[in-house]
């Protein structure tokens, strides 16, 4: 079990490492007054600093060494 978290962990580490963020459109309501509603898409940015990243690549390779091997 800790091995497939290990490897579940370097892969989103390495994932993180790689794109640091993402950008998704969200509709938001400008103006509603009654029949007539105004919208608009606005980009919305999620970042993530690289060191997060960082972290998961450790303990998932920590994780890989110290799980027992089953043969």
């Amino acid at each position: 079990m800790n091995r497939t978290i290990g490897i579940i962990l370097l892969v989103i580490g390495i994932a993180m490492l790689i794109w640091t963020g993402f950008t998704y459109t969200k509709k938001e309501k400008i103006v509603d007054a009654g029949p007539i509603q105004i919208s608009a898409d606005r980009q919305k940015t999620v970042n993530w600093p690289p060191y997060a990243g960082g972290i998961l690549v450790i303990g998932g390779i920590i994780l890989l060494v110290t799980s027992k091997k089953t043969t």
